[in-house]
């Protein structure tokens, strides 16, 4: 039985993309690497200790004592270590990558809870993007944006977005049936009906799958480095291949504080209300 020549059916698939989109791909290259690099330079325009000091503040109105101890400690040690700057490179990466994938995510997983045929479609192509390793991700990325940190954030938004168009359509479709029959009983219209009941009763699933992908935004950071983004995860990669244990330990642990922080801060937000119960 002959081969099916899927690489080259690939192959010129992405051809006729990089020739006809190019444009397109430039532009949306221009607009990513700008977030980036503001949020980037908006956590490094403070001080250390004044941005810890304010990150200590915000994690104390929306946790406890405990959470801003860990946030003021984890960070201290991180600008003890001299890898400030790389962490908040890294932060900018991840909060590009884990914006666009909620915002992309939450539309999409509202369609699909809406829409049957949307969802028939959606389904398998998440099935596809969760089981596809995360280094396969880097080929289509660095086809149409070359090397640096674009493509890494691409490559985390495909990666990362898959639980929040999950988790967005379970927490709509969880919603009691008795619950929508009022509402449309009462005379709301669709967009009452979704922002005033459906959401706010979906938004413990719905955040849950935010944090999945904050998650997974943060874990691409070291995959991305090898095709050049900058960050905590450029200094893992290069101890890595230097085989300097003892920094790699250091800067794994600057990823590991971020990552404790990040999903800390996602799953008390929607508690911050009730922090003084």
């Amino acid at each position: 039985m002959p081969k099916l020549p899927l690489a080259d059916w690939i192959e010129s698939i992405v051809d006729w993309m990089s020739t006809y989109l190019g444009g397109f791909f430039d532009g949306l290259s221009v607009v990513i690497e700008s977030i980036v690099h503001f949020f980037a330079g908006l956590f490094l325009l403070p001080h250390p200790l004044l941005f810890i000091a304010i990150i200590g503040v915000l994690a104390y109105l929306i946790g406890k004592w405990q959470l801003t101890l860990f946030t003021v400690i984890g960070f201290l040690l991180i600008d003890n270590l001299g890898y400030w700057q790389e962490t908040m490179n890294t932060l900018g990466l991840v909060i590009t990558s884990g914006l666009i994938s909620i915002l992309l995510g939450i539309p999409i997983g509202i369609w699909s809870a809406y829409s049957k045929i949307t969802h028939r479609i959606v389904a398998p192509l998440l099935d596809f993007m969760q089981t596809m390793p995360a280094f396969v991700y880097l080929l289509p990325a660095v086809t149409f944006f070359s090397l640096g940190v674009v493509p890494g954030v691409i490559a985390s938004v495909i990666f990362a977005i898959p639980p929040t168009i999950r988790l967005t359509y379970l927490g709509i479709k969880q919603v009691s049936g008795e619950l929508t029959e009022a509402a449309n009983a009462f005379g709301s219209t669709s967009w009452q009906k979704l922002f005033k009941v459906e959401l706010p009763l979906a938004m413990p699933t719905l955040m849950a799958g935010v944090n999945q992908t904050i998650m997974l935004s943060l874990s691409m950071v070291v995959i991305a480095s090898m095709i050049g983004a900058q960050g905590i995860g450029a200094t893992v990669y290069r101890a890595v291949t230097q085989l300097k244990i003892g920094q790699g330990f250091e800067a794994g642990l600057a990823v590991v504080v971020l990552a404790i922080v990040l999903d800390r801060f996602t799953q008390n937000l929607l508690k911050s209300k009730k922090r003084g119960d």
